[in-house]
């Protein structure tokens, strides 16, 4: 793309941002927080300080909604070139949530811009904040928005519109999926739909509606400090719109929202991805080339080490590859067998480890069937591959050979690939990005001793 190119394309994007802007201020519903992110990461790609620019001059209520559609590394770039008390008020106008992920995100690189922000905003958000980002990241606390709509079990329903009413025309709440029933001391009790509020008679309390067994309601709940991956799995079992998170006690603290919910399953798909190639995905979505090179070279080390290692074994047995050529031919088709089928086993076993599907008490099931599997297919392309050793060299030993150590290595690969990542999650390391180089050099290992030791003692 030439320089006129870029500039006409600068140009559509900075008249569309102003339109945009335009058009909120006269009409905030016709716009779309996503679409000014894109065109300005689209401007940001052609001239970052015209982006910069463009992002002071877009009213902080809005601008509020656009950064907290933006990466963690975008919006600590956005936090240094913006004044603490813009970076105040924007956090003020974000759902409780986004602002707790907001400023967490600058503490990570400046915690005393993030302080210097927090001691700004008012006490009640502030202590909201503060809460929120107490929590450890893999706690469903973290994930949770103080903002919600409940009524107490003996409100009257027609009362309770009516305050919703209010509270929506003041733009004190937005995104009502569930009302959220709780007794007078805070207990939760259940949620209900907007759907299913309109139903009940107005005259009553909640509490008369809920014990006529006429409405559906929702009682499953999410503790502060459960497992977040927990969480996403009772959204999936149950089809929830939302999730309230109650305390100890049991008092309503906040919900997590399905939005929230995309996000953590879209992000959970992303690390697997990047970690079966031993990548850190915050490292490569961000814009820090070095650090990237760093994370990249670290695993490329790792791997060199292990490939070493896998030469050694080979290096054992010259005197033998050097009689028969023909093992050399063949000794990649083993080591290939049994590390694709580690894979399969290994990606089935991450996968329900992410998203919670495997219980410990589950893990020597899993092991049973993956090494069940493994032999299945073992026995048959032991079969097929010393079939084809035959006819290709016509010697029967080696048929013999590759077919027995074509078994053993997708043995070996089947259980690795299931017991690697019980281990490595039991040790609190990711199974994602350590599993596969870990399989790698079993596979490799087992594959090249298996086959040239056989191959020495019958060959």
């Amino acid at each position: 793309m030439n320089d006129h190119d870029i500039e006409i394309d600068i140009s559509k994007n900075l008249a569309e941002v102003d339109h945009l802007i335009g058009l909120y201020q006269t009409d905030s519903s016709g716009v779309q927080p996503f679409d000014i992110k894109e065109l300005l990461l689209e401007l940001r790609d052609h001239n970052e300080e015209l982006y910069l620019t463009t992002l002071k001059k877009i009213p902080s209520e809005l601008l509020a909604d656009v950064i907290a559609e933006m990466p963690p590394h975008l919006q600590e770039e956005a936090s240094d070139r913006l004044g603490v008390k813009k970076l105040a008020k924007i956090a003020t106008e974000m759902d409780t949530d986004d602002a707790a992920d907001f400023l967490k995100h600058i503490g990570e690189k400046n915690i005393s811009r993030a302080e210097d922000i927090l001691k700004i905003i008012n006490p009640e958000d502030q202590e909201t904040i503060r809460k929120l980002i107490s929590y450890e990241d893999d706690l469903a606390g973290a994930y949770m928005q103080a903002e919600l709509f409940s009524a107490k079990e003996d409100e009257i329903v027609g009362e309770s519109i009516s305050r919703l009413r209010l509270m929506k025309k003041n733009n004190e709440i937005q995104g009502i999926s569930q009302v959220f029933i709780v007794k007078d001391s805070g207990e939760f009790v259940c949620s209900i739909g907007p759907e299913e509020l309109v139903l009940l008679n107005p005259l009553d309390s909640f509490k008369t509606s809920l014990d006529q067994g006429d409405i559906k309601k929702n009682e499953i709940a999410a503790d502060h400090f459960e497992d977040i991956k927990n969480v996403v799995e009772k959204v999936s079992d149950y089809n929830l719109p939302v999730i309230p998170v109650i305390d100890e006690k049991g008092v309503l603290l906040g919900r997590i929202t399905s939005d929230d919910i995309y996000d953590l399953i879209e992000n959970r798909a992303t690390e697997e991805i990047f970690g079966k190639a031993g990548l850190n995905a915050e490292v490569e979505q961000a814009d820090n080339i070095g650090q990237a090179a760093r994370q990249r070279a670290l695993w490329l080390g790792v791997n060199l080490l292990t490939a070493i290692a896998a030469s050694v074994v080979v290096a054992l047995f010259d005197s033998t590859l050097q009689t028969y050529v023909s093992l050399t031919i063949l000794m990649p088709i083993v080591a290939s067998m049994g590390g694709n089928a580690g894979t399969q086993s290994l990606t089935v076993t991450v996968r329900q480890l992410s998203i919670g599907e495997i219980e410990l008490e589950d893990a020597i099931d899993t092991i049973k069937k993956e090494v069940s599997l493994a032999l299945i297919n073992g026995l048959f392309f032991a079969i097929v591959i010393g079939a084809i050793a035959y006819f290709w060299f016509k010697i029967p030993a080696l048929g013999v050979v590759i077919a027995i150590s074509t078994i053993i290595n997708i043995l070996i690969a089947g259980f690795s690939g299931a017991v690697i990542p019980y281990l490595l999650n039991r040790l609190k390391i990711d199974p994602a990005i350590a599993s596969t180089v870990i399989l790698t050099t079993i596979t490799d290992i087992i594959g090249f001793l298996s086959f040239l030791g056989l191959a020495k003692l019958m060959m």
